[in-house]
């Protein structure tokens, strides 16, 4: 074969992979990323298990895109695993499918079925009855393939026995063809004092291991497989009927997919001695039957199992995986940055459109329902490190998770110790990213600026990385017309009037930035005001702000403000944003949340920049008074809150009611 291969061009390199050792497949690597970067290999197709391991680790470490077949039945233990992992994996027969996905955890768009072929020209198609006409008077039944107890020689030769007490005429000779490795000399023992027990001696052979399996089959009336356990495809029922031998098979394994029963072949169950026995009789006495079913299969053959249909859909494969991309996009948390990445997943999309890009997103639990509606990704994929990921073994889980779905790059929008390490756990090849911490596991990374122009600006540096614009800078969010029933049931519930203006206020950033807190009495006393120009509020918030809120609603005189802290989810709240005129808050999740929206805002900035943090967008107003000491981004003022509290109930008031009369 090698010489064959040389002379139409390739270059053969010869590695021990045939070795099944730790230090050989560690050997191997940097020996086979060598061969990748000289040849400028883009695929490396692993057809076992050894390879495969070498194979996976070389790609990751090169670029390359890797590519397995799963040959064999293969046990479920920690050896076999690469065979999972090709970015698309290839399986003879549906059977093998099957178990890739049951019990290797495979999903299904990973597995591409692509059946063993063989060359039909090697192959010379002769129906039964001329065969018959050929040797008169006698009929030679064979079993083809190695001799292990999984064959099924035991009940093919007992069934062989019956069929001896019932047909006098024609004589039947059997072939066992094939012999015993090293581990299974005791059983080939076992059949040949099987055979003498059961007088078989006179019209058996063992032929041992045959190379030209075409001329075997040229003076063979009929081929019987009688395995008892699942095997990946059955080469030799496709060799058969190329050869116009009828075959009756166990129905186990990939045979089913090649064989249809009464038709291209009878399938009889596994370890029927009686039922094997009657099909081989009727293939004996009914030539009819054994051409029709010669026929039938011959015609398979040709439209399914040839050499150049086997290439023409490995090629696909191949060019499916070098045409079609995995994206995992990295945002963990928290909300406010969450929302912040909605024009960075609308810049990636448009890159990278579908359907030859698919775009996950990998996102904290508290977080996943932001994008429930997201029209810029193809999948969520929530983690929760406070449960099923927890600890190291939760960590390693997911990564293993992540792992399974071959992504060809990461781009992490986190950029911390725990995103950078999980990109790099999940064999991701290559992995976009800020360098800062670990960064150092990131393939493709940029020093850490200052950001002076805020996150999104941040992260479009990160996207010139991959040649991705982000022309709309714009925050965007997807609240579903379930969040606009909740809200407007809600308001109801409150007595807001129909033609009453309602104007929002997150009352708290978060436990963390007390410092970021408007003063309690300014909060009043604003809310008085609005309320006596017949304007309603809606004070938002976390549920940990209620006693707040309530403690508020002791102070008012006139105002009715209704409480929505805690009362809302995600969505849920940015439906109740969009409903509200103007919306006032802190440098937080809501304000961000607003402007995804499209609300007007007051945005009241201290600790923290406003040059950094501020909405993107154009319909609101930023109230910051740029102390000597702000921004100091502090959670303890040691000053009494001085760059809040300097921002007056007044001031705050005229910029509501300018943005009324700008909208």
């Amino acid at each position: 074969m090698v010489e064959e291969i040389e002379n139409q061009g390739s270059k053969h390199y010869a590695l021990p992979v045939h070795k099944k050792s730790v230090f050989t497949v560690l050997w191997m690597i940097p020996r086979l990323m060598e061969i990748i970067r000289k040849e400028k290999i883009d695929i490396v197709h692993a057809r076992s298990r050894v390879p495969a391991w070498i194979a996976f680790f070389a790609c990751r470490l090169t670029g390359a895109l890797f590519i397995t077949t799963c040959h064999g039945y293969y046990g479920n233990h920690f050896a076999s695993r690469p065979m999972g992992w090709g970015k698309l994996v290839i399986c003879p027969s549906q059977i093998i499918a099957n178990h890739m996905i049951k019990d290797f955890g495979l999903p299904l768009e990973k597995i591409r079925l692509v059946p063993r072929g063989l060359d039909l020209e090697k192959f010379k198609f002769i129906l039964p009855d001329k065969k018959e006409k050929k040797q008169p008077g006698v009929f030679n039944i064979g079993i083809i393939g190695r001799l292990s107890p999984i064959k099924g020689h035991p009940y093919f030769l007992r069934a062989i026995a019956r069929v001896l007490r019932k047909v006098s005429s024609p004589a039947i000779k059997i072939w066992i063809v094939g012999d015993a490795s090293s581990s299974h000399q005791a059983y080939k023992h076992e059949l040949e004092v099987l055979v003498k027990r059961l007088g078989l001696v006179y019209c058996t052979e063992f032929l041992g291991t045959q190379k030209d399996i075409p001329s075997v089959l040229a003076d063979l009336n009929l081929l019987v497989l009688a395995s008892v356990k699942h095997e990946a495809f059955g080469r030799v029922v496709i060799e058969a009927q190329a050869a116009g031998v009828p075959v009756i098979a166990a129905r186990v394994g990939g045979v089913v997919d090649i064989i249809d029963d009464e038709t291209t072949g009878i399938l009889v169950t596994p370890a029927d001695i009686d039922g094997l026995g009657k099909a081989i009789i009727r293939i004996i006495k009914d030539t009819a039957l054994a051409n029709s079913l010669a026929e039938k299969a011959y015609r398979k053959v040709k439209e399914k199992f040839t050499l150049e249909i086997m290439a023409e859909n490995t090629l696909a494969v191949y060019q499916e995986a070098l045409s079609r991309f995995k994206i995992l996009v990295i945002k963990l948390s928290a909300l406010g940055d969450v929302v912040l990445i909605s024009p960075s997943l609308r810049a990636i999309r448009k890159k990278f459109p579908k359907p030859d890009y698919k775009i996950s997103l990998l996102v904290h639990s508290p977080y996943q329902e932001v994008f429930f509606n997201c029209p810029y990704i193809d999948e969520l994929i929530v983690c929760d490190f406070k449960d099923k990921d927890k600890g190291l073994k939760g960590f390693i889980k997911l990564s293993h998770e992540l792992r399974k779905r071959n992504f060809d790059f990461s781009i992490d929008l986190q950029n911390n110790n725990k995103s950078h390490l999980l990109a790099c756990l999940s064999f991701i090849p290559r992995r976009y990213g800020y360098k800062r911490k670990l960064g150092f596991l990131l393939s493709n990374s940029l020093p850490v600026e200052r950001m002076s122009q805020g996150p999104v600006k941040h992260q479009s540096r990160l996207l010139n990385l991959l040649d991705i614009e982000t022309e709309d800078s714009s925050l965007e969010l997807w609240p579903g017309k379930e969040d606009e029933e909740f809200v407007e049931d809600f308001l109801n519930q409150h007595w807001l009037g129909a033609n009453q203006v309602l104007v929002g206020m997150n009352l708290s950033a978060s436990r963390k930035w007390i410092t970021k807190a408007w003063p309690q009495e300014y909060v009043v006393r604003l809310c008085e005001e609005l309320t006596a120009k017949d304007i309603r509020m809606v004070f938002t918030g976390e549920i940990s702000d209620l006693p707040w809120a309530r403690e508020m609603l002791e102070l008012f005189k006139n105002a009715k403000p209704i409480i929505a802290c805690g009362k809302t989810s995600v969505n849920q709240l940015a439906a109740l944003i969009k409903r509200c005129r103007v919306f006032i808050s802190a440098d937080s999740a809501p304000l961000h949340i607003c402007a995804a929206v499209g609300s007007p805002y007051v945005a009241l900035f201290g600790p923290t920049d406003p040059v950094q943090h501020s909405p993107v967008g154009h319909k609101g107003i930023i109230i910051y008074k740029n102390l000597s000491c702000s921004p100091c981004y502090k959670s303890i003022c040691a000053r009494g809150h001085e760059c809040m509290s300097a921002i007056r109930p007044q001031e705050v008031m005229e910029a509501v009611e300018k943005l009324l009369d700008k909208n």
